[in-house]
């Protein structure tokens, strides 16, 4: 429906009011509301209890394209297992990979949890969905990359290293002074397969410079991570690490009519 207004024609109150009762008109409300969330409707009929052949592929259609539609280039927020994550949202793509499928997902300025992360790109692999109340969704293998500041590093380190005070030199290394027993350093760290290896450039004790063939250390492994997480690379590139990170088995399910209501409302989409 279209109303033009044409300033040349003479004012008519009876068309000003058939103009207004149109406007509001419940009936041509509900036909725009419709046909702007026409991409969610079958969710909504999914979520009734409607089930096809083709349903896998109706959903994740669906839910990929209305996310994409609803929060690409905004700021998005998601539950994810209990962490929270807010970002803004520029890729997510989903293709059929032989029974099963393969999501593609990019995001920048994300802050998981208090964890601020640069940008990172997610690929599920292998994803199943299971039709239900709630959906199950499984994926067999996740790989994630991306680039987190120096400085957000060694924030998140020093939650954990207390008697390290540690900052970032002109250079981009890491600047490490311990609190109790007079030791400077001054190194990088990088890690290949969960080994972490640490490069001292210098080192000083109570102010006299450590020898180079005792700065040399021993590469050492990471301790078993959650939900069978292997660090395959983290590394050094100026300001920024660049890391990949890759999960095991991932289970999860959600809500049809709550992702059906956050993607129309603009709110947390909840995945647990």
């Amino acid at each position: 429906m279209a109303a033009y207004f044409d300033p040349g024609s003479p004012f008519s109150a009876l068309r000003a009011i058939d103009l207004g009762k149109r406007l509001f008109d419940q009936s041509w409300l509900e036909q725009w509301i419709g046909y702007t969330t026409a991409w969610v409707e079958p969710v909504a009929d999914l979520g009734a209890g409607t089930v096809t052949a083709l349903l896998p592929d109706t959903l994740l259609t669906v839910l990929s394209e209305g996310i994409l539609s609803r929060f690409g280039g905004r700021e998005i927020s998601v539950t994810l297992l209990g962490h929270r994550l807010t970002g803004t949202l520029d890729v997510l793509k989903v293709r059929r990979r032989g029974a099963h499928f393969q999501t593609k997902s990019v995001l920048r300025e994300l802050r998981w949890d208090n964890r601020d992360i640069h940008e990172v790109t997610v690929i599920s692999h292998e994803v199943r969905l299971v039709p239900g109340v709630p959906t199950r969704v499984r994926a067999n293998r996740v790989d994630i990359d991306g680039t987190v500041t120096v400085e957000s590093v060694l924030g998140w380190l020093a939650d954990r290293q207390r008697e390290w005070e540690l900052s970032v030199t002109d250079r981009g290394r890491i600047h490490a002074v311990h609190r109790r027993k007079r030791i400077t350093a001054e190194l990088d760290a990088s890690v290949t397969d969960d080994t972490l290896e640490l490069v001292v450039h210098r080192a000083r004790w109570s102010g006299i410079p450590v020898p180079r063939r005792w700065r040399t250390m021993k590469p050492i492994r990471i301790a078993e991570l959650p939900h069978g997480a292997r660090v395959r690379r983290a590394v050094r590139d100026g300001d920024l690490v660049r890391f990949t990170i890759e999960l095991g088995p991932v289970d999860g399910s959600f809500d049809l009519a709550q992702i059906r209501s956050a993607i129309v409302a603009g709110t947390t989409l909840i995945v647990f």
